[in-house]
């Protein structure tokens, strides 16, 4: 279905465009002239040592000086008693009624925390928050009374902001206009399709029942060329998202929508709209045998909205009720790049042309880190796009060792790496395809180089143990020949990452040395972090806190995919998301099993490595949380349902072709038999 199909269905069915349209607009007028203007005030607190420990060197005697990271365990105490409810019905009494935020500072490695009160009298959410400013050292102070703790060892609360001008947010209110304007445009869309399928289902019975319309018996003429009328497909509008994620840095988003409000991301539900107008139109049938990746979607769309459900019956604050609508988004946008990846490519050909173009954007993303290495900077932060914000702050360029991390336009280099190490099997499966011999080696094998050379360049764990698991699942199932001449380019590779880049190789090894010896302070501030997921769990061990509400500005860095899906769904998400990736597994097993060429066979192992670096990879940092990875997975997981698809269709044809057709017995012979009379 083509642009052009889509505005004549929109302009032939007015009556559900014109109305609806008009009741939003004058929906979202309403709301405009109705919806007060919020005011916000924040203040921040720091809490310092004791007087005792202050007296001690280096401090000399200044308590702000002491206001370490110790005092973390202590600051989430207090997060904690004052977002409980008794907390909030003393705040009612003492006149805080409009809605309050307690959490940790963005970016604060310390024990700061930012106060925050929101509501519609400038006046009164002044007063509010310095309210709630006092009240949190009182609560601190009544906490280490109920404990006994003796005075000259007591934590101490100090204001570093004092309460603030509330400052109007507008931000609030536009979005909820622009959310009503949305629905009812999308109502619109969505009906109009609806009843265009349902006048095509009655046109085919009528021509089944041999009655041919006037306006069908001439032969419409010929509709010219052009880029509206142009047949879209799901391959293209997959190669737009690829563009959008490649090329747009991961941290420049939509104002209204925060981190998942990306352009790719937001053009992949323009594509999900587009594959329900062209299914609900009766233009496409989802593809046999690719029903099992949308199988697992559903297992984990379950899972988010059970979720969803829990942490709106546990009074979520509005931070984390944002963080889970966020979270509904982007579950949406997973869904749409599986449906069209696994139901929307109906030829072969398409899903291989697809496939070729992840590669090479793949080696442009890997090109942008080269230059971030060398030049010591990071291309993504000097990116600036007119309507776009970003949604993180600009970290700079993040340094280890001697070496600087490059991140591309992905969000951080742990993103960056992990990404390269899904795609690099597809690169070198591309590269022995012995279809495309004709394109030359330098051409096949340039990607396989450029890839898996910037993998070492982000000087991480992740990347090295995604290309180890790369090289475990690939190398043992080749010939020998190839396999000793990989093992002899892989060891050569690293003496020359010694010689062109002195030192690399050596801090990656020293990483992996510490990690093994319990040395690491990044290992071991993980490790803690693990013991801290356990009274979140406890509390919603089923269905969790809610997926996207367990955001670090609130809580801190899980840096385990795992870890964040149990606090945020619980158990049930946790089997959700294994049964993702199993899925991916079983796809590229399944490929490999049914595959009737060498070719085939070799694309279902690298679908399996893939699958396996995702599942390996995924417990050294929180997956999910970054787009780019995230498209990039569950496009290979709807990629895969539909190579799996194409095989299995092959393989049934095939052996419907070698099954001989039963012969027919030869009619026996019947006694002739003579009329008795």
């Amino acid at each position: 279905m083509s642009l052009a199909d889509l505005l004549a269905i929109m302009r032939r069915r007015w009556y559900f465009v014109v109305p609806l349209t008009l009741l939003s607009l004058l929906a979202g007028g309403y709301l405009y002239r109705t919806i007060p203007v919020s005011y916000e005030s924040q203040s921040s607190v720091t809490l310092i040592d004791s007087t005792a420990t202050a007296e001690l060197a280096p401090t000399f005697g200044n308590p702000l000086s002491n206001a370490g990271g110790s005092l973390v365990v202590t600051a989430d105490v207090l997060i904690r008693t004052l977002q409980s409810s008794d907390a909030a019905k003393e705040l009612r009494s003492r006149g805080v009624t409009d809605q309050y935020t307690v959490a940790f500072a963005a970016n604060a490695d310390g024990p700061l925390l930012t106060l925050g009160v929101t509501g519609t009298d400038r006046a009164n959410v002044l007063r509010e928050t310095t309210t709630l400013t006092e009240f949190a050292g009182e609560q601190l102070t009544a906490l280490q009374s109920a404990a006994k703790v003796p005075a000259v060892y007591a934590v101490q609360s100090a204001p570093v902001v004092l309460p603030q001008t509330p400052a109007p947010q507008s931000k609030s209110r536009y979005q909820g206009i622009a959310a009503v304007v949305i629905v009812g445009l999308v109502a619109a869309f969505l009906l109009s399709i609806l009843a265009e399928g349902v006048a095509v289902v009655r046109r085919r019975g009528r021509a089944l029942a041999g009655y041919v319309p006037r306006r069908h018996r001439a032969r419409p003429p010929e509709r010219p060329r052009g880029l509206l009328v142009r047949r879209l497909d799901a391959t293209t509008i997959l190669t737009g998202y690829l563009v959008l994620a490649v090329f747009v840095p991961s941290n420049l988003t939509l104002p209204a929508l925060g981190g998942v409000g990306t352009p790719a991301n937001v053009f992949a539900l323009l594509g999900l709209l587009w594959y329900l107008a062209t299914w609900l139109g009766g233009r496409i049938v989802p593809a046999r045998g690719t029903r099992l990746p949308r199988v697992a979607m559903c297992v984990l769309a379950a899972a988010v909205l059970l979720s969803y459900l829990a942490a709106a019956t546990r009074g979520s604050t509005h931070a984390e009720t944002l963080g889970a609508d966020r979270g509904l988004i982007a579950l949406l946008v997973w869904v749409a790049l599986v449906v069209l990846a696994s139901a929307g490519i109906q030829e072969r050909s398409r899903l291989e042309t697809l496939m070729r173009r992840l590669v090479v954007l793949g080696t442009v993303v890997a090109l942008l880190g080269y230059y971030d290495f060398f030049a010591a900077t990071n291309i993504a932060d000097s990116i600036s796009i007119p309507g776009l914000q970003s949604s993180s702050a600009g970290s700079g360029a993040m340094d280890r060792g001697s070496f600087t991390r490059p991140r591309s336009t992905t969000a951080h280099p742990l993103e960056f790496g992990g990404m390269l190490a899904l795609l690099v099997p597809f690169a070198v499966h591309q590269a022995f395809d012995p279809v495309r011999r004709h394109a030359g080696a330098l051409r096949r094998w340039a990607p396989v180089a450029i890839m898996a050379g910037a993998l070492p360049l982000t000087v991480s764990r992740t990347s090295i143990i995604g290309a180890f698991i790369a090289i475990l699942v690939l190398v043992p199932r080749w010939k020998p020949q190839r396999r000793w001449a990989a093992i002899g380019l892989i060891l050569g590779s690293v003496a020359g990452f010694k010689v062109i880049i002195p030192g690399l190789i050596g801090t990656i090894t020293n990483l992996f040395a510490s990690f093994l010896s319990d040395s690491d302070s990044s290992t071991q501030a993980r490790t803690v972090k693990y013991g801290a997921i356990v009274p979140y769990l406890e509390e919603h061990p089923w269905f969790g806190r809610g997926f996207g509400t367990f955001t670090p500005d609130l809580y801190f860095f899980t840096d385990n995919e795992y870890m964040l899906v149990l606090a945020e769904m619980g158990v049930l998400g946790l089997i959700a998301l294994l049964v993702l990736i199993v899925t991916g597994v079983h796809t590229g097993g399944a490929i490999r099993r049914l595959a009737r060429t060498e070719s085939d066979r070799e694309l279902g192992q690298a679908f399996l490595a893939s699958a396996l670096v995702a599942l390996v990879i995924s417990a050294t940092f929180d997956a999910l949380s970054f787009p780019m990875y995230a498209g990039m997975f569950f496009l290979l997981l709807g990629a895969g349902g539909s190579y799996l698809g194409f095989v299995r269709r092959e393989a049934a044809a095939a052996a419907t072709i070698a099954v001989p057709a039963p012969r027919t017995a030869p009619e026996a012979r019947l006694p002739h038999l003579a009329e008795s009379r």
